[in-house]
């Protein structure tokens, strides 16, 4: 039976989506992912891959399809190499549309984890060389040079920097060099989410600084409950819609799918008095800023 989606999702673009293939169990793969995002009537969905790579599935997919756009990138992790100029730079140079900085690599990410047990969340049954090592964007303090290559490249694309699961306090600081090279299209990711949270102090300071915020459903799912839906709410009131996607960063295994969140996470922020207006300017408007080129 077909789904019947909100009508809000016509015309979203859903920023922060997983799928396989992927060494984490993923609820679906890009294809089935992609049927659901022209279902829904939305157009663009990002691919995104905590292994490194997503530009080249992308690439592949969008020839199948026309009336949608398929987004896709780097993750800067170790498996890439991590803060590697010569990988965003091939990233590039291929199409890729969004440059995200470390996630599972980072000392933010690794002590989340470290200190709270998600069984449900980024476990494979594979086994993955790992290390104790992280990455970090900083030395003494300082954004290193080769991460201000990396935004160098970005800034002559004029594609969207994204901040994975650096601290808040890492994140703000990338994003200063960032504006000061020249980059235009800041991504905070998941700003309520417990790996790497933002207070509301730090998400107003970023929001000043002309960055979008991720408001991540996946904060109010029972995986994390860093927030209820009425906390989401009254955040993105505070925040300003101005400076607010939707976002679900929803693809696992036993979650439901992508689309089908999306579309309870805007009927859920409808029940709580966020005006259709104001939801279409997070799923539609602002998303279409950062991944439509100019």
């Amino acid at each position: 039976m077909q789904k019947k989606w909100n009508e809000l999702l016509k015309g979203a673009i859903e920023l922060h989506a997983h799928s396989s293939p992927s060494i984490f169990p993923r609820r679906q793969n890009d294809w089935e992912l992609v049927e659901d995002v022209r279902s829904a009537g939305m157009s663009g969905i990002v691919l995104k891959a905590h292994e490194g790579v997503s530009y080249d599935r992308a690439k592949l997919i969008q020839e199948k399809y026309s009336d949608i756009k398929i987004y896709g990138g780097l993750v800067c992790n170790h498996f890439v190499g991590g803060l590697n100029v010569y990988a965003v730079n091939l990233a590039l140079r291929m199409g890729a549309d969004i440059i995200w900085m470390p996630t599972l690599s980072t000392a933010q990410h690794k002590n989340y984890f470290k200190n709270n047990s998600k069984e449900n969340i980024l476990n494979s049954k594979e086994n993955i060389l790992s290390t104790d090592e992280t990455i970090s964007i900083l030395k003494n303090g300082v954004v290193k040079e080769n991460v201000k290559q990396i935004l160098e490249l970005i800034a002559n694309e004029n594609k969207v920097l994204a901040t994975g699961h650096l601290s808040s306090e890492e994140a703000y600081k990338l994003v200063l060099e960032a504006k000061r090279i020249g980059v235009k299209k800041i991504l905070i990711q998941h700003v309520d989410l417990g790996i790497s949270p933002y207070n509301l102090s730090e998400q107003k300071q970023l929001a000043s600084e002309g960055c979008f915020l991720e408001k991540c459903y996946l904060a109010c799912s029972d995986d994390f409950s860093d927030l209820n839906i009425q906390d989401m709410a009254e955040s993105i009131r505070e925040v300003g819609v101005e400076n607010c996607v939707l976002v679900t960063d929803f693809g696992q295994k036993h979650n439901k799918p992508v689309v089908e969140a999306l579309n309870d996470f805007i009927n859920e922020l409808q029940s709580n008095n966020i005006n259709n207006t104001d939801i279409k300017q997070m799923v539609v408007n602002n998303p279409r800023i950062l991944m439509e080129s100019k």
